[in-house]
């Protein structure tokens, strides 16, 4: 079955291909004989009801700093496409939010990847307060009281971005560090939305774990062991992949989460698990597939778009 495929991604000339979750797709929908268009955020539109972008037909290769070709761009109806991949990076923004909206429009006759309403409905450092027995001791505000009462508590902490990714953002506050009032301030001017607090969990040293799952169902993990220098574990900041198997512990997380995974039509997703605690569910543009694979895991892509196909054949 050849499929038409139309990537709604960051352009494409400023990805590393050897980590891009993105560019892996695209690689094995290629390799499958599907064709492919690329299209940046801004340039979707919809007009009179019609949700169309201007595009490029989309060829991958696999090779460092000769990754892709483009056509010349034309005006594409992406009711007329068989999927979209909907991929781009966060922040997950009112931008963001109103590709969702548009989106919403021609999904599910044309299969939108994952489904834009629940990734509007399931901000990830939201979503995964659902399982709130699973995570760490979570707070999200703008109460500084509130703060001050959870770090009583906790003692060390973390705070970052309520909408960031990548590691941006995240401070490790230990329990007598004094510049948790400057750094509420700058939070406070630096955003309009809460912000999230957690209590510090030491076993980071140790990595952060990113399991990957395919309609609700754990496919391969890495682990992601911070620098020496730094508390993140993103591979975007120094983080360091290594191989990783599923432990008891987070094969049962992915057992109570996935029914709400394919609930809502999330095809593939990425979890943050750090120690026994579940931290954030990524459904937006989750990564890690290439490195699975690098380290001798299961082809995710492959299992991908074997889910995508059943999906458009009705399976």
């Amino acid at each position: 079955m050849s499929l038409k495929v139309a990537v709604q991604m960051d352009h494409i000339s400023t990805v590393s291909i050897a980590g891009d979750t993105s560019f892996a797709l695209a690689l094995e929908a290629q390799a499958r004989g599907h064709a492919l268009w690329h299209y940046t955020p801004d340039r979707l539109s919809m007009v009179d009801g019609k949700v169309i972008a201007w595009a490029e037909t989309l060829e991958v290769r696999d090779e460092e700093g000769n990754h892709f070709t483009l056509g010349a761009p034309q005006r594409l109806d992406l009711s007329e496409m068989d999927v979209v991949l909907l991929r781009q990076d966060p922040p997950f923004d009112m931008n963001y939010i109103t590709t969702t909206h548009i989106l919403d429009r021609i999904h599910p006759k044309t299969l939108v990847v994952n489904d834009p309403s629940w990734v509007r409905n399931s901000p990830e450092k939201i979503f995964v307060t659902e399982f709130a027995d699973l995570m760490p001791e979570t707070l999200i505000t703008r109460d500084t009281r509130e703060v001050d009462d959870f770090r009583k508590k906790h003692g060390d902490i973390i705070v970052k971005p309520l909408y960031g990714n990548g590691g941006a953002g995240i401070f490790h506050l230990r329990e007598g560090d004094r510049n948790l009032a400057s750094l509420l301030e700058m939070f406070m001017g630096a955003f309009r939305e809460p912000f999230i607090v957690q209590r510090y969990l030491k076993e980071v040293r140790g990595g952060d774990k990113r399991i990957i799952l395919i309609e609700g169902e754990p496919v391969g993990a890495i682990n992601r062991v911070p620098a020496d220098h730094d508390s993140r574990s993103n591979m975007h900041v120094g983080g360091r992949a290594e191989h990783a198997e599923l432990t008891e512990r987070e094969r049962e997380i992915c057992a109570r989460i996935g029914p709400s995974l394919r609930e809502r039509g999330f095809t593939l997703v990425g979890i943050d698990v750090i120690g026994d605690w579940l931290t954030e569910i990524n459904v937006t543009s989750p990564t890690g597939i290439r490195e699975v694979k690098r380290f001798g895991g299961a082809d995710i892509a492959a299992l991908f778009w074997e889910a995508v196909e059943a999906r458009r054949a009705g399976g």
